[in-house]
């Protein structure tokens, strides 16, 4: 993604601030082996990305940053224009590595929220692009007007709604990027397969997602860099097919 190759786990920081403390949490879970840190401009009122940018700056290059903007009726070219200024500056970088329209406007034309975006590309100030919240056909009509690198929709083994996305993300090259991937239901099975390899349930339904589909790239969030190298360890466990069929 973004031109790196990277861990399959990730950070969400939609609850992050920018504090000496956190600071020191996204620090530590980058040198811990982090893939991603996803933010927003929304986030924390624009703290989350603050914090980040003044954690990393300068930024490691194996570390993909993603952030979105044009939640709540904001993906007009006008107002993506000044969050995408915002996010750069905040983010204390030159480039994004991957920014999101965080979801469809219904009062703009998606040709013209996503052009405001590709125009940041064209320029080297963005490398990829994503979609957030969608659809199959809505990630088809955002292809026709730019490249789509990433799709972040709700996705977990409890909730299971965008199983066609996935399968779509996959067919097409698509990185699929499930938020909330550890939140909800799970079915009953997950507690005794979690107990079986001598880890969390949390684990397991990372390593759910893995199995998923070889695009899966989940971001859990969390304030604990405890809670960080426990969702790494997810990367080195393998699910049986028995399992994993037992937990779809």
């Amino acid at each position: 993604m973004a031109g790196v190759e990277v861990a399959r786990i990730g950070l969400g920081t939609n609850r992050l601030t920018s504090t000496p403390a956190n600071h020191a949490l996204v620090r530590e879970a980058v040198d811990a082996g982090l893939g991603m840190i996803d933010t927003a401009h929304v986030y924390t009122g624009g703290d989350s990305e603050r914090a980040v940018g003044e954690a990393l700056s300068p930024k490691a290059g194996e570390l993909v940053v993603a952030t979105k903007g044009g939640y709540g009726g904001s993906g007009s070219r006008e107002a993506l224009r000044a969050q995408i200024e915002q996010s750069l500056a905040s983010l204390r970088t030159e480039t994004i590595d991957l920014y999101y329209l965080h979801r469809i406007d219904p009062e703009t034309p998606l040709a013209d929220s996503l052009g405001a975006i590709a125009e940041y590309r064209e320029e080297g100030r963005i490398r990829e692009i994503g979609v957030s919240a969608v659809s199959i056909e809505e990630i088809e009509a955002a292809r026709e007007v730019v490249p789509i690198a990433a799709v972040q929709n709700h996705f977990n083994v409890g909730e299971r709604g965008h199983d066609d996305v996935v399968d779509y993300c996959e067919e097409n090259g698509i990185v699929f990027v499930p938020y909330y991937p550890v939140k909800g239901d799970a079915p009953p099975a997950l507690t005794q397969i979690a107990r079986r390899h001598g880890a969390s349930p949390e684990q397991i339904a990372l390593a759910w997602l893995l199995h998923r589909s070889p695009v899966m790239l989940p971001i859990p969030g969390t304030l604990s860099i405890e809670h960080v190298r426990e969702n790494l360890g997810a990367l080195d466990i393998e699910l049986t097919d028995d399992e994993y069929d037992a937990l779809s």
